[in-house]
């Protein structure tokens, strides 16, 4: 490997804090539906910034735009970092982060191309979104258990704000080493507009599988920020519930990606086969089964793991000439981790009462019907992993 792209893995690690700020919520508000505000500001970016996000990089450079996604995180973490902002300005900084991270997504899967050896893209891409997963789980470690704060009493006293200091560290890090780092970079014969990337979404096809990652990445913050409260409804105390919920559910993730990065696999296979392991981890958490709830996250993990990297990779081959326009889309769809957690964060509200200022779970029924919401999303997942297509002997 060559020593270029370790600034680009590091960008790839840092993708991770956009991912935390779902478990965070639930530490900022104890409302489920206001916590689900946090995601939300954090993935509607992608809905707005990804299809023009691809368009500026053709136009001033994929790591002038890797720069300025730096540069935003830099700013966005910095705040919380250094004073305890209102919740309105937290929001606003937590939209800017997800801008950031947009344009992170945007340019750092093909500058990884122009950073590799002759013939080591796509090992070296598939290892960048193994350390993407690493840095989810990690930055969830360090948002919801602290574990890594425990020699930092001056950081354990900021509270749920403890983490952001690292983070900020870790941006401007990344900012620096990026911005020293030499990059020829290929250019594409005719940019992608927004016409272009958007007259895709009449292709049946394409359409489908737009709308399977929007409710894929819905359904993954759905995880992400309801696990946590969800195991303290079923009587685990905070810290276990982190590690048995967000933690052990991305850890398994990461897991799946990693192995998966590892075996020469069928991508249309592959596709169904997490399908339906990432339904089945949901129904079981549907059960309600104190003693089936850690079992479950662990299938869910492995489930959801490959959703991403197996439907793109199916899309792309059906019209490869069109991998630019169709990334653009992908992004945008990673706005249902803005939305589709609303309403199951709605659902969780109807078992809360409020109690002395902060929300009880009263009801844990209430906890068991909102993972409809991630289920409904995978069962689509699985009919559209059963659908035929160009590839389907891949």
């Amino acid at each position: 490997m060559k020593f270029k792209t370790l600034p680009i893995l590091l960008a790839f690690l840092l993708m991770g804090v956009a991912d935390s700020m779902g478990p965070l919520s639930s530490q900022v508000s104890s409302n489920p539906f206001m916590a689900a505000l946090m995601p939300f500001f954090v993935f509607i970016a992608f809905a707005i910034f990804s299809v023009p996000g691809g368009i500026l990089a053709a136009r001033i450079g994929k790591k002038n735009v890797l720069l300025l996604g730096l540069l935003l995180n830099t700013i966005a973490t910095a705040v919380p970092a250094f004073m305890n902002p209102p919740f309105a300005l937290l929001l606003a900084c937590i939209f800017l982060l997800g801008i950031g991270t947009t344009l992170l997504q945007v340019a750092g899967n093909p500058i990884m191309r122009d950073v590799s050896e002759q013939g080591d893209y796509s090992r070296n891409l598939a290892l960048a979104q193994g350390i993407k997963g690493v840095g989810s789980t990690t930055m969830t470690v360090l948002a919801t258990a602290g574990i890594s704060l425990a020699f930092l009493p001056v950081l354990q006293g900021m509270g749920w704000r403890g983490v952001f200091p690292i983070f900020f560290v870790l941006m401007a890090l990344a900012l620096f080493l990026v911005s020293i780092l030499q990059v020829k970079e290929t250019k594409a014969d005719v940019p992608p507009s927004i016409g272009s990337s958007l007259a895709l979404l009449g292709n049946p096809t394409f359409a489908m599988a737009v709308l399977g990652i929007f409710f894929y990445v819905g359904a993954e913050v759905c995880m992400g920020t309801f696990l946590k409260p969800a195991f303290e409804g079923y009587g685990f105390s905070p810290s276990s519930a982190a590690w048995a919920g967000p933690v052990a559910f991305l850890g398994s993730l990461t897991f799946g990606r990693i192995v998966a990065g590892s075996v020469k696999v069928s991508p249309r296979a592959f596709f169904r086969l997490s399908a339906f392991l990432g339904l089945l981890g949901l129904v079981l958490m549907m059960v309600g089964v104190k003693s089936l709830l850690i079992p479950a996250v662990i299938c869910a993990g492995l489930g959801f793991a490959n959703i991403w990297p197996m439907l793109f990779s199916i899309t792309v081959e059906e019209k490869p000439e069109a991998a630019n326009e169709l990334s653009g889309l992908m992004c945008m769809a990673i706005s249902g981790g803005a939305l589709v957690p609303l309403l199951m964060g709605r659902i969780i509200s109807s078992g809360l009462k409020e109690v002395d200022k902060a929300w009880v779970m009263t009801d844990s029924k209430a906890v068991m019907l909102a993972f409809i919401v991630p289920a409904a999303c995978f069962a689509y997942l699985l009919l559209l992993s059963l659908k035929g297509g160009k590839s389907a002997k891949a």
